[in-house]
């Protein structure tokens, strides 16, 4: 018999309490509401000297590590059935390794999540050349995105909620981008270990936006293996099919009959070797679902993930019109993990939140164009279970 959230939590704040009793880690005290002030500890500091720190945030049976270099999620603690508590992000224990890294793992992504063509767009009769990092393709903000930069994190409490702040500043033409873009990334834990972000930015000038989180998930624990038996669910009938660059095409192909097709539970697993012309080049999933809601004016659920061996379950909601599924094709055995093991193809995944890849060069897209005067807003919202 499975463990009801509710009962999972007491558990872990029992074990909590014994533990530090016996002289375990120390956190910060809990507040009447059960939540913790985030704590913060140095991470390192990067060869220009740049201090790096990591904030610890615990509430609701949630835990998370957060560093002010990329706003990168290092580590995400959650239970299994029987209360047992493992990292279920991919990342790195060192800032030199995440300065090296070509993986995104835990990163906030922008200016731009995805892929632009050929680096390049046009915007009021302008065309502007961005950083190409991908090929002939801009990725994700470009060789040094916000991944790479150094973000301003406040820490707060509210009510029974638990958070951070980060603010950073993209000067005007910054990996060619037009306008300086004012951007704040809200991590937020609730009382019911729900972890929401929220995005808020704005421009001097016209330009384009498309932030996301760039988090490896495996939900049987960081390092343990592969996330082919994950089930996973997409409330999307269509997905956008891409070129040998990874581009889409413009097409908005339904899933029905396809590999691509998870509106109902399916291990990823089971046709991510098909010789689907889609899957061949992509070397499996790494293609941006339609999302059937659309774009809402609040989160709304649209995907279930489901570790059978632990429990553990995320359920994720957004307002954004899609989400990138990537199966993490290129994980090559190279890397090392804070476990101690490598990383190999498909030891984990990423759902990210987002506006279409390549809008700014198909009107047919929703438009990911922000001018001043405007304010860009979104939110999605992670939500765990057992």
């Amino acid at each position: 018999m499975e463990l009801s959230r509710r009962t999972l939590l007491a558990s872990a704040a029992a074990a909590g309490a014994a533990a530090t009793a016996l002289g375990g880690t120390a956190h910060a005290s809990a507040s009447a509401s059960g939540s913790r002030r985030p704590v913060k500890e140095p991470f390192g500091k990067l060869a220009d000297g740049t201090r790096i720190y990591r904030w610890s945030l615990e509430n609701g049976g949630t835990r998370l590590k957060v560093l002010s270099y990329g706003g990168i999620i290092q580590s995400l603690e959650i239970p299994d059935r029987h209360g047992r508590y493992v990292n279920v992000s991919l990342g790195y224990d060192t800032i030199e390794d995440y300065v090296a890294g070509t993986t995104f793992f835990g990163a906030t992504i922008g200016r731009y999540g995805n892929r632009i063509a050929n680096g390049r767009f046009t915007l009021d009769g302008t065309t502007y050349q961005l950083s190409v990092n991908d090929g002939a393709n801009s990725l994700h903000g470009g060789a040094k995105g916000f991944n790479t930069r150094v973000w301003d994190v406040e820490d707060f409490t509210s009510g029974s909620d638990v958070g951070l702040k980060l603010h950073y500043t993209s000067v005007d033409g910054e990996m060619g981008y037009p306008g300086t873009l004012k951007v704040t990334v809200t991590y937020t834990l609730g009382a019911n270990g729900d972890w929401r972000i929220d995005y808020e930015a704005t421009t001097n000038k016209a330009t384009v936006v498309n932030l996301t989180n760039h988090t490896y998930y495996n939900l049987a624990g960081e390092g343990s293996g592969g996330i082919y038996d994950h089930e996973l669910t997409l409330a999307a009938s269509r997905y956008t099919p891409t070129d040998a660059g990874l581009i889409p095409t413009g097409e908005r192909a339904k899933v029905a009959g396809t590999p691509f097709d998870f509106r109902s539970a399916k291990p990823i697993g089971r046709d991510i070797r098909t010789a689907h012309p889609q899957l061949v080049t992509a070397k499996g999933f790494d293609h941006n679902w339609v999302l059937d809601k659309g774009i809402t004016a609040r989160p709304v659920h649209f995907a279930t993930l489901r570790d059978p061996s632990s429990g553990r379950t995320l359920e994720i909601a957004t307002d954004q019109p899609g989400v990138q599924f990537y199966s993490g094709n290129f994980l090559d055995g190279t890397l090392t993990g804070p476990s101690g093991r490598t990383y190999r193809q498909g030891d984990g995944l990423c759902l990210e939140t987002q506006h279409f890849p390549d809008s700014p060069n198909r009107p047919a897209f929703p438009s990911t164009v922000l001018r001043p005067g405007e304010t860009y807003r979104t939110t999605t919202v992670h939500s765990f279970g057992a």
